[in-house]
């Protein structure tokens, strides 16, 4: 999952645009984006993926978006699918499209709560 310099920096710009406290941590050869504490997109080989869910995933789909797959195309499929190039160069759509990621982000982190508490 390698993320170049110059990719990483481009889409934390693009992204800084659209959201407030937007922060990258590197993670197993990848890069995770925060919002605030709310994980909500990473970037592996050069592509940007936001969290989805079963309200946000068909959008991804109809777009021909696919699932992010860490371990190849026979590999596990995440909850988390390809953007746009469109939405990354609109700042507009991406401000919508990253917001609802950061909500999904909290709904999944509200389930995992009452399911341990």
């Amino acid at each position: 999952m390698p993320v170049t310099a110059s990719y990483r920096a481009f889409i934390l710009e693009r992204l800084l645009l659209a959201l407030p406290d937007v922060r990258a941590r590197d993670m197993f050869g990848g890069v995770g984006i925060y919002a605030g504490t709310m994980f909500f997109a990473l970037i592996g080989n050069d592509v940007l993926y936001f969290k989805v869910d079963d309200h946000t995933r068909p959008t991804y789909e109809s777009r021909g978006m696919r699932a992010f797959r860490p371990f190849g195309e026979g590999g596990e499929v995440m909850q988390y699918f390809e953007v746009p190039a469109d939405v990354i160069e609109d700042t507009d759509a991406l401000r919508l499209w990253a917001s609802a990621a950061v909500t999904v982000a909290r709904r999944a982190k509200q389930r995992k709560a009452k399911r341990v508490g």
